[in-house]
C-alpha cells in the first residue's frame, strides 16, 4: 500500500466505534499518528487490564464517549453533533462463547447496534464514508478447504456467527434501499464493510482466547490448556487486520471508485492459515519456555473445525496485501507481552513502536509493488 493513500486521514473527523475494545483501541492510535481527529464511542473496556487503559489510548484522541451503542437516540445525537466525515464501526460483542452463554446481548448488540449506525448516518443527511466491521464467522460455514469468497452465504451454526452474518444483511439492505452505490452523488454516503480472519496481537486480554490463555498459562508455569488443537483459522497480527480497514477506508474517503462499496475479506497470505496447536507451538518458541495439553472433550459447544478467508479480491482490487508472517505475527506478539510484563509503564511507547514498525514495512512493500510495475511498463 502507498503512503500517499493514508493521508486521507490527516486532519479528518471520524467517529469510531468500539474504541476501548482490543483492535478499536489499536485503531484509535494509530488514525492519531496519522493525524486523524478521532471521537470514540463505546462502553467501559471489556477486560481488566485492557489495552485502552494501559496504553492510555483515551488521553490521546479528541473525545471518548462511554455508553451504549444499543441506545439510538443517544447514538443519533453523537452523530448529528460529531459530524464525522468517516464512521468506523467496529463496536461488538465480539466472543463466540459469550454468544452461546447471551444470544439476546449479542444479536441486540451486532445487529441492532449496527442498524443503529447506519440509521443515525442516514437521518443525519450528510455525506459521510461508513466502515462497518464484521467478521470471518459472517459466511455459512461447511467446513470446506477453500478459503470463502464475498459472495458466499451468510450465517453460522453459533449465534455470534449468526448476528455477524446478520449485520452484514442489514449493511446490504441500508446500501439498496438508502445509499445506493449509481446515485453516490446523490446521498453521499460510501458505504463497506470488512470481514477479517482471527486476530491475535499485544494487548489482548478477552476471556476464551488463544492467546491470552497461552500467555497467562505461560506466565504462571503452567501447560496451557487448548479445547480444540487441531481447528484451523486464518490467524493475523491486529495491524495487519487495521490496515486492511485503513486501506478500505482511504478509499471510500477517496471517493473515486463505487466498488470500494462493497464486502471485503482481510486475512493472512494464501496458505498462512495453521493450527491452534501449531499456533501454541510457535508462541511457546518465541517465548523461550512451555508446554500445552490437549483439553478437548466431545461435550463442549460446537466451533468450526476449518475457517480460511479468501482475499484475493482484497490483492486485486485494493492493493492490500499481507506484511507480517504468523512467525513475525508471533514475535511481535511475544515481545509486547513480555514488555508489559517486565515494565508496564512503558507500553503505551511499546504499541507505538509497533505501529510505527508495521507501517514502514507496509510502505516499503507498497513502494517495492510500484517500481516493479513501472518497470514492466
Amino acid at each position: 500500500m502507498h503512503s500517499e493513500l493514508f493521508k486521507q486521514f490527516h486532519g479528518r473527523r471520524i467517529l469510531l466505534t468500539g474504541h476501548t475494545g482490543f483492535k478499536g483501541s489499536w485503531l484509535a492510535l494509530w488514525l492519531r499518528q496519522l493525524g486523524a481527529e478521532v471521537v470514540g464511542v463505546a462502553e467501559d473496556p471489556p477486560t481488566t487490564p485492557s489495552h485502552f487503559e494501559v496504553a492510555s489510548v483515551g488521553s490521546q484522541i479528541e473525545k471518548s464517549i462511554i455508553g451504549d451503542i444499543r441506545d439510538y437516540e443517544w447514538l443519533a445525537d453523537i452523530v448529528s453533533d460529531t459530524r464525522p466525515e468517516l464512521v468506523m464501526h467496529l463496536a461488538a460483542q465480539s466472543v463466540v462463547r459469550t454468544g452461546y452463554d447471551d444470544p439476546l446481548l449479542t444479536f441486540s448488540t451486532n445487529v441492532m447496534g449496527t442498524a443503529n449506525i447506519l440509521e443515525a448516518v442516514r437521518k443525519s443527511q450528510r455525506p459521510c464514508a461508513v466502515l462497518v466491521v464484521t467478521s470471518d464467522k459472517c459466511y455459512e460455514n461447511n467446513e470446506q478447504i477453500w478459503g470463502y469468497r464475498e459472495c458466499d452465504s451468510m450465517g453460522d451454526h453459533d449465534p455470534y456467527g449468526g448476528s455477524k452474518g446478520a449485520a452484514e444483511l442489514v449493511l446490504r439492505t441500508y446500501r439498496h434501499s438508502y445509499f445506493p452505490n449509481n446515485h453516490l452523488d446523490d446521498h453521499g454516503v460510501w458505504l463497506a464493510s470488512a470481514r477479517a480472519g482471527n486476530v491475535i496481537g499485544g494487548g489482548d486480554w478477552t476471556a476464551n482466547a488463544l492467546i491470552v490463555d497461552t500467555v497467562d498459562a505461560l506466565l504462571n508455569h503452567r501447560p496451557v490448556e487448548i479445547r480444540s488443537p487441531m481447528a484451523v483459522r486464518p490467524w493475523q497480527h491486529v495491524l495487519q487486520c487495521l490496515s486492511g480497514y485503513l486501506t478500505i477506508s482511504a478509499n471510500l474517503l477517496l471517493g473515486k471508485d463505487p466498488k470500494i462499496c462493497s464486502g471485503w475479506n482481510i486475512g493472512p497470505s494464501p496458505g498462512g492459515e495453521k493450527t491452534v496447536a501449531q499456533i501454541v507451538d510457535f508462541f511457546i518458541g518465541q517465548w523461550g519456555s512451555g508446554d500445552w495439553k490437549d483439553c478437548s472433550n466431545e461435550k463442549q459447544q460446537r466451533e468450526a473445525g476449518i475457517l480460511r478467508l479468501s482475499i484475493d479480491k482484497a490483492l486485486t482490487h485494493l492493493g492490500w496485501q499481507p506484511c507480517w508472517d504468523v512467525h513475525t505475527t508471533l514475535e511481535k506478539t511475544a515481545d509486547w507481552y513480555r514488555s508489559y510484563s517486565q515494565s508496564p509503564d512503558e507500553i503505551q511507547n511499546v504499541s507505538h513502536l509497533q505501529i510505527e514498525e508495521f507501517q514502514n514495512r507496509m510502505f516499503e512493500i507498497g513502494a517495492s509493488k510500484s517500481r516493479v510495475h513501472l518497470n514492466l511498463i
